[in-house]
């Protein structure tokens, strides 16, 4: 594959014209974002404007059933500054993600977007979005890889 044909694939993915079946929630989301926002915003007016992106997208999780509560609470198992990690099974892991490291919430979705493209083996899932104390966090599931030989876990 050429670089000319990555370049498109990549562009298509971010506008939310092709890719994999589990990014078809993600894309929704980052067009709905897009849709809802003045045309070319730089950087320092994403930052001013995700508090309402935020409150946009507790609109939008409200009128299309997004949010997601399957969470125990007692599953928990780590954290740093960019998500909170839940054990789901023992396949999965929730990840709970806040969009601190970004600059607006449709660069974290489009983050989403690269990843799954790049890193097919450790995809994420969109499941929706999860309230706790009136900060709003995305919510996805991703595969549990633990190699006991090496006596690590990726998450």
């Amino acid at each position: 594959m050429n670089l000319k044909s990555i370049k498109y694939e990549l562009q298509n993915i971010l506008s939310g014209k092709s890719g994999i079946s589990y990014d078809a929630i993600i894309q929704t989301v980052a067009r709905y974002l897009r849709t809802s926002q003045r045309a070319s915003p730089v950087a320092e007016e994403k930052h001013e404007n995700k508090s309402n992106e935020a409150a946009k997208l507790i609109t939008f999780a409200h009128k299309h059933q997004l949010f997601y509560e399957d969470i125990n609470q007692g599953n928990y198992i780590s954290e740093g500054a960019e998500q909170k990690v839940f054990i789901k099974d023992n396949e999965f892991v929730l990840k709970l993600n806040d969009s601190i490291y970004y600059a607006s919430w449709e660069d974290y979705f489009h983050s989403l977007l690269l990843h799954n493209y790049f890193f097919a083996d450790t995809a994420y899932q969109f499941l929706g979005f999860h309230l706790k104390q009136d900060e709003l966090f995305a919510v996805v599931k991703q595969n549990f890889m633990c190699l006991h030989k090496m006596e690590f876990c990726i998450l």
